[in-house]
């Protein structure tokens, strides 16, 4: 979350154990911070790999908006809500490292904010797994948390 990072999530060669592969292929997924351009993340993996024959393309369509103003009737109720849930936990916002439908909403010029609740165990973080799982404490925390924080917003 401090900078771009790039991450090789599939690799592709070769057609048989026992030969050398003609030909191989890397999927590299980015998550870019918003000052960086995909332009500016394509020509640094273009000059880190420094090998004229392994060509980087983009796949797909990327999509780009606005980042959303810090609304300070969000941040206070966020706060409160947090409070009442985990006293003494700070608020500290953050840019999520995924992608979401809030794109959508900025690019319309409407304010977007993701607000989790939930606390993962640190040592079982399974983002995108095949056993992707949480505490259930986890999750009904999350539950009263979210639900807290929409009667305060609700009201405000």
């Amino acid at each position: 979350m401090l900078r771009t990072t790039c991450v090789a999530t599939q690799i592709h060669g070769g057609h048989a154990v026992n030969a050398l592969p003609q030909l191989a292929a890397a999927t590299i997924n980015c998550r870019l911070l918003p000052e960086d351009s995909v332009e500016y993340v394509q020509q640094t993996l273009t000059r880190i790999i420094a090998d004229p024959q392994v060509a980087i393309s983009i796949v797909g369509q990327v999509s780009k908006g606005p980042t959303s103003p810090l609304n300070p009737a969000v941040v206070k109720a966020v706060g409160e809500a947090t409070k009442q849930e985990w006293p003494g936990i700070p608020v500290v916002p953050t840019m999520l490292t995924g992608a979401t439908d809030g794109l959508y909403l900025r690019v319309a010029g409407i304010p977007t904010y993701g607000v989790q609740g939930l606390f993962m165990d640190r040592d079982d973080i399974r983002f995108h797994g095949r056993d992707e799982r949480m505490l259930v404490s986890s999750f009904y925390e999350g539950q009263q948390f979210l639900y807290t924080l929409v009667k305060l917003l609700s009201t405000n």
